[in-house]
């Protein structure tokens, strides 16, 4: 996932996950808060308030590609790299064990925090893996804040969804509607192999549902509308162009 927006002056908030996007009309959110009496606010603006500030000064930075990324051999694919399309293995106790998927969790993190995003998959650094890594305040700083899984499953999800505008890293200069759920109960294993379980709502449920996406071969733009579809084929096009023969539509 990717953090992004052109200016802190937007009309919209743009919170762009690996790139994902989540999108905010600040000014009527401000309004109607300002209608609302004090003591409902008390609890539910200030939540609110402190989300959207988060997200402004997380948005003020550029799309970034980081290109090569000291400390690491790994690079973020793009469309239509064939990473992105094949089946992606279960990690093995053994490999938890010999520390080579820590190895890469690590490695995904900096490229991750270079790209200035807050999410990441494996197979968008050409590895076919069921493995994620995310920090939802984009913030290195906030290293607490880091959360890796492997062998994620979503095992329950709400009836309720809601629509924000998403991108993708693997997909630079494009973006569309997608729909998903507002909240997720996911199982993973951490890095020593210990079962974990969790429950996501809102961006933080975006972010998971965005990554884990990847990891069944499935990307943003298979969410699309026919109409968000048609509206970046041309940029597709490019891109398919770009890459040459061999890509995976």
């Amino acid at each position: 996932m990717k953090l992004h927006t052109s200016t802190m002056m937007a009309t919209s908030v743009s919170l762009l996950c690996g790139r994902s996007l989540v999108q905010a009309f600040v000014p009527t959110t401000v309004t109607r808060m300002a209608t609302h009496k004090a003591a409902t606010l008390s609890t539910s603006s200030s939540s609110i308030i402190d989300q959207f500030s988060t997200k402004l000064r997380a948005a003020i930075d550029e799309e970034v590609d980081p290109g090569v990324v000291e400390g690491t051999d790994l690079r973020i694919v793009k469309y239509p790299h064939p990473s992105l399309r094949v089946p992606n293995a279960e990690i093995t106790q053994e490999e938890l064990d010999d520390g080579s998927i820590s190895k890469i969790a690590k490695e995904m993190l900096l490229v991750m925090y270079a790209a200035e995003g807050v999410g990441l998959a494996a197979p968008q650094v050409g590895i076919n893996k069921r493995l994620m890594v995310y920090n939802e305040s984009g913030d290195r700083k906030k290293w607490l804040n880091e959360v890796i899984m492997v062998n994620p499953k979503i095992v329950e999800f709400s009836d309720a969804t809601d629509v924000e505008n998403e991108g993708c890293l693997s997909f630079p200069d494009m973006n569309g509607d997608v729909q998903r759920s507002k909240w997720i109960k996911v199982e993973a294993l951490n890095l020593k192999g210990k079962k974990m379980k969790k429950k996501f709502r809102g961006w933080e449920a975006r972010i998971f549902q965005h990554e884990y996406d990847h990891l069944d071969g499935t990307v943003y733009i298979d969410r699309l509308t026919e109409e968000g579809r048609s509206s970046v084929q041309p940029r597709l096009d490019e891109l398919v162009a770009d890459f040459g023969e061999g890509g995976a539509l």
